[in-house]
């Protein structure tokens, strides 16, 4: 099954794959790398889910945001590579960034709504190393920034 028609059997809706904001790329491919800059957490309706993780947000609600960031990097992989994700060979990393209070320690498990998504549509090759850390702010106001790298055919 092609990761499209996994898209598709999930029943997964993707963002719009959004120009950066200020003086960075969206996405850059070195070699057989394409790294994904960091995707801000972004809901259905393309307002931003906005908050603290351990104050305004419970976990379930801060894995939902990571989830929509996985999302919008599914948007831009897709977008690299001119509508083909069939140039996708694995995933290699994630960052993800969780806005939290001081006492926030769950960090791991909000990330895992980006690690669960993108195991999801590419399945073993999907499997990637990652990093889940706190931050005491995030741009925008925003709960959850999630950044990838993948590795291309």
């Amino acid at each position: 099954m092609s990761y499209d028609d996994k898209i598709k059997e999930l029943n997964i809706k993707l963002p719009e794959a959004k120009p950066p904001v200020g003086n960075y790329v969206a996405t850059k491919i070195s070699g057989k790398m394409l790294f994904i800059s960091g995707q801000i957490s972004i809901d259905e309706n393309g307002q931003l889910i906005k908050g603290k993780v351990g104050k305004d947000l419970n976990t379930e609600a801060g894995y939902s945001a990571a989830k929509r960031c996985a999302l919008s990097i599914i948007a831009q992989v897709k977008k690299a590579c001119d509508d083909d994700l069939s140039k996708i060979k694995s995933c290699i990393k994630l960052t993800g960034f969780v806005n939290s209070t001081d006492d926030f320690n769950d960090q791991p498990k909000v990330i895992n709504g980006a690690s669960d998504l993108i195991a999801s549509i590419f399945g073993d090759a999907g499997m990637h190393t990652r990093a889940a850390v706190s931050t005491n702010s995030l741009p925008l106001g925003v709960a959850v920034e999630v950044d990838a790298i993948f590795e291309l055919k």
